[in-house]
């Protein structure tokens, strides 16, 4: 039996309607102000017709959700620190647009007991039930001295 609070199957989820404020508060933050997020002009003359969401805003919202559930299995325990170690297979597979409401959901896939990690199964989805994002979680379960 293992003392990582999490079992496959646990699950939790975000959602959040994305503003044009995101945008650019995100752009602010990081610096990218590239075309596809700030430029509706020139967006319009694309195949996607408007500015789009940056893809690592759509990782901060799988970080978000990663939390969510972290906090919950977590709170109250002083002997656990949760630490991301990373996202592998992240892939960005419709665009999120300025006045989408995205749903990220999170899944426990499996539990790495002797490395003392989870992976976790992360699929972020529209008001229409369309993908607009996939990747897998690794969280790192520390123990306290």
């Amino acid at each position: 039996m293992t003392d990582i609070p999490v079992a496959i199957g646990d699950s939790a989820s975000f959602s959040k309607t994305v503003g044009e404020s995101d945008i650019y508060g995100f752009a602010g933050i990081t610096g990218d102000f590239a075309a596809p997020h700030t430029n509706e002009e020139f967006m319009k003359r694309s195949q996607f017709g408007t500015r789009v969401a940056h893809g690592a805003l759509l990782v901060g919202f799988m970080s978000t959700v990663s939390a969510i559930l972290g906090t919950r299995v977590t709170e109250g325990r002083d002997d656990l620190t949760l630490m991301s170690i990373g996202y592998d297979r992240v892939r960005f597979v419709a665009p999120v647009k300025i006045g989408d409401t995205i749903t990220v959901t999170y899944e426990v896939k499996e539990i790495e007991e002797e490395r003392r990690r989870s992976r976790s199964a992360l699929t972020a989805t529209n008001q229409r039930g369309e993908t607009v994002g996939v990747a897998e979680h690794i969280m790192k379960w520390l123990v306290n001295p």
